[in-house]
Parts: C-alpha cells; structure tokens; sequence
C-alpha cells in the first residue's frame, strides 16, 4: 500500500444512486476512473447486502459497509457482523405493536414486516425501489437480524429513544428510522474495512448525503456532502458538492483532485 492509494467510499440513496434510484453516467464514469487510478472504492450504505446487489454490480464492487455499519464484506469475504440481541429486538416489536407501528426486519438476504400491510411501509420502502415485504411472525427466530426499519413521526420516536438506551435510532425518512444497536454507525464499519485495508483515516474520503453518514464523516479524513444534504452533515463535510441528478459525485471526485 502506498500514501497514493486512498480509500474512497460511497453512500448509496441519494449519493450514487438520483432521485430516480439510478446511478448516473457520470458517476459510474467517475467510480471506473477511480479504479483505474488506483484507488479502493467501496460502498457504505444503510441498505442491506441484498438491497445492494444491482449497485454493486453495475459498479463492479466486492467490498461494502452495509446495514450502517453492522454487515462489513471485503472482496466477498465476511470481516464484521454485529446484529442487534434477540431480547432487544422482542421488546422492540412488543412496544412497537402497542404503538400501532409497523416494523421491518432484515437479515443479510432478506427482509419481513410486522404487518401484513402498512401504507408508511410501503411509501418508504418504494422510495428505495423496494416493494412491501410479506408478514412472517416466526420470522426473528434462530436469525440473525441485523437492522430494523421503524416506521413512526419524528414527533412519536421519543418514546422509542427513552425507552431503549440499547438501540441507536437513525432517521432516514420523515416516516421511518433505521434501528442498530447501540454504537453502531457507519464510521465502526468503515474502520473495521479500512483496518482490513491498511488505510489510515487521513487516505479515506467519503460521500453521503443523511443524518446516518455523520459518523463517517466525523471518522474519514476527507468527507464531501452532496448537494441535497440536510445542513447539519454539510456542516461537517470537508467538501459540499452537488446533486446526484448533477453529476454531484463527478463534481465531488474531481475537487478532491482522485481523478
């Protein structure tokens, strides 16, 4: 590993991929530069690793951060699981239903809802290009969950912060937060890879673009918010670039000099 050599990773909603869940010519053209220069590229997403499959494709990745940091893969290769305990994901559902609010639940290969059916659900879920997941009520047991989905108002989510000091809550949408456990983020994944890799904080950049890439940013030596990002993470960014629909990571790769 050479000092030349950098670290570069990518959220994916509303980074790489536009308000239409596409990847755009340009960054796909910016991703292969990158490769050919000689860098690592890598995802780092709060999707799971198969909501991930046809973006890791089209970019030709091995290697991502999923779940927000709990599912960690180099080059196919498992380095880092850390699922939510079963107890705590019980007594989330429990409280949940006596909320009325629908939950989802995902392991590395696939997902289930609480619910048969649940409007915020689906609203959600079809902004990421997702279909509503069928009910399965057996389907915690003897599994691994990695990540819930939480659908209520950001006005109904205290509740949930007081009551479960052993899960960190994310929002994602005005609908729905993502569910870890506590001291989980992206930036825990992110190290754990970059470990792995040999690299130092200072040779990692990062794009993202929500409230869930803060860790990261606050970890990677060089961190660029994309146009669309609330304030607060453009606060931390090293870099504010522009829109994915703009060719924001193009933008982006070409101020921090990679390409």
């Amino acid at each position: 590993m050479t000092s030349t050599n950098k670290l570069v990773l990518f959220d994916v909603d509303g980074t790489l991929l536009d308000r239409h869940n596409r990847i755009p010519p340009s960054a796909k053209e910016a991703v292969k530069a990158l490769k050919t220069a000689g860098h690592t590229v890598a995802l780092a997403s709060g999707r799971s690793p198969f909501m991930l499959e046809q973006v890791r494709q089209e970019l030709q990745l091995d290697s991502y951060v999923s779940f927000n940091g709990q599912y960690v893969v180099d080059q196919g290769t498992l380095i880092h699981s850390n699922p939510i305990h079963s107890d705590a994901v019980d007594q989330l559902s429990a409280f949940a239903a006596t909320q009325e609010h629908a939950l989802v639940f995902l392991d590395h290969a696939q997902m289930s809802c609480s619910q048969d059916y649940h409007p915020h659900v689906e609203l959600c879920l079809n902004s990421l290009g997702v279909t509503h997941p069928s009910h399965h009520a057996s389907f915690c047991e003897d599994r691994a969950i990695y990540q819930t989905m939480l659908f209520c108002t950001p006005e109904e989510e205290t509740s949930y912060r007081e009551q479960f000091d052993g899960l960190h809550f994310v929002r994602w949408h005005p609908l729905s937060m993502d569910v870890l456990p506590a001291g989980g983020s992206k930036a825990e994944g992110v190290t754990r890879l970059a470990a792995r890799l040999g690299f130092e904080a200072k040779d990692i950049y990062a794009f993202g673009d929500n409230y869930n890439d803060m860790e990261m940013f606050q970890f990677a030596g060089y961190s660029i918010a994309m146009g669309n990002a609330p304030e607060a993470l453009q606060q931390l960014a090293s870099h504010v670039t522009l829109n994915a629909d703009q060719d924001g990571i193009w933008h982006g790769l070409q101020w921090t000099g990679l390409i």
